[in-house]
């Protein structure tokens, strides 16, 4: 027979933990990798928005792309136009890098990342957090999280404007075609990872077909929810890759720029 609160006290009650938590295993390294990673890419990002040694021809920093002042250099602007004139003197990363940031700073991979790195909410399973009150995402700032859709627009169009210069990245200073430097494949596979990780997000996979009821009525928006459901499962590996991968190409077409790096064997 099952006992009643009233027969047995107890039962009222949870258990009370004194400790934090009873896991043994090293669970503070995973949030502590994260704030590291993400900690490092912070501090290379605003060093490099600040950083004016972003154009190598046939190379343009991805941080410092489109360029769309006419204080840019020519080489280094979108189609060889300077839309915005010549109001705009401020470094180009200060004009655009707000697009692809915030829909990395609004992408589900990436709240939880942070959330639990910086925030320690929660910093693990079964590890408590120490906030003594929880709101969620429903009231300011974190009610800006759900805005995240909209710049997944952006984060597509930034997406092929980095896959054009990795294609022009293919040309010598002279506009020549055939140019192959180590640049070159460096562009080009953060091009592709970038893009990856942006078709991968979870407002493209509801936007393909999310909403659908059936999707025999729509075989072509099913292939293309199939292909983003892959790569939405690879979501957070490509998060991580793109990252590393964008910071790592900015930071090559810099060092070129600067001549730390010499250009025949850029």
């Amino acid at each position: 027979m099952t006992q009643t609160t009233a027969e047995n006290p107890a039962r009222k009650q949870r258990a009370q933990l004194k400790v934090r938590t009873l896991r043994t295993d090293r669970w503070w390294l995973a949030p502590a990798l994260t704030f590291t990673g993400l900690l490092t890419f912070l501090i290379y990002g605003f060093w490099a928005i600040f950083d004016q040694s972003y154009l190598a021809e046939p190379y343009i920093a991805p941080f410092a792309s489109p360029c769309l002042a006419t204080a840019c250099p020519e080489g280094a602007r979108l189609f060889g136009l300077a839309p915005i004139g010549d109001w705009y003197t401020w470094p180009p990363g200060l004009l655009i890098l707000g697009l692809p940031g915030g829909f990395r700073l609004t992408c589900y991979y990436y709240r939880k990342s942070y959330y639990r790195s910086f925030w320690l909410s929660p910093p693990a399973c079964s590890v408590a957090e120490p906030h003594g009150k929880y709101t969620g995402e429903t009231r300011l700032p974190l009610i800006i999280q759900n805005i995240h859709r909209y710049f997944f627009y952006f984060a597509v169009i930034i997406g092929l404007i980095l896959t054009y210069d990795a294609v022009l990245a293919f040309r010598d200073k002279e506009g020549n075609w055939g140019h192959v430097g180590l640049g070159s494949i460096i562009l080009l596979v953060n091009a592709i990872l970038i893009l990856g990780y942006t078709f991968g997000c979870h407002s493209c996979r509801h936007i393909t077909a999310g909403r659908l009821n059936n999707f025999s009525k729509h075989p072509l928006r099913y292939k293309a929810w199939t292909f983003v459901s892959k790569l939405n499962a690879k979501h957070q590996q490509l998060a991580w890759a793109s990252m590393f991968s964008v910071m790592i190409a900015d930071l090559y077409v810099r060092l070129v720029a600067k001549g730390i790096i010499n250009f025949p064997f850029a």
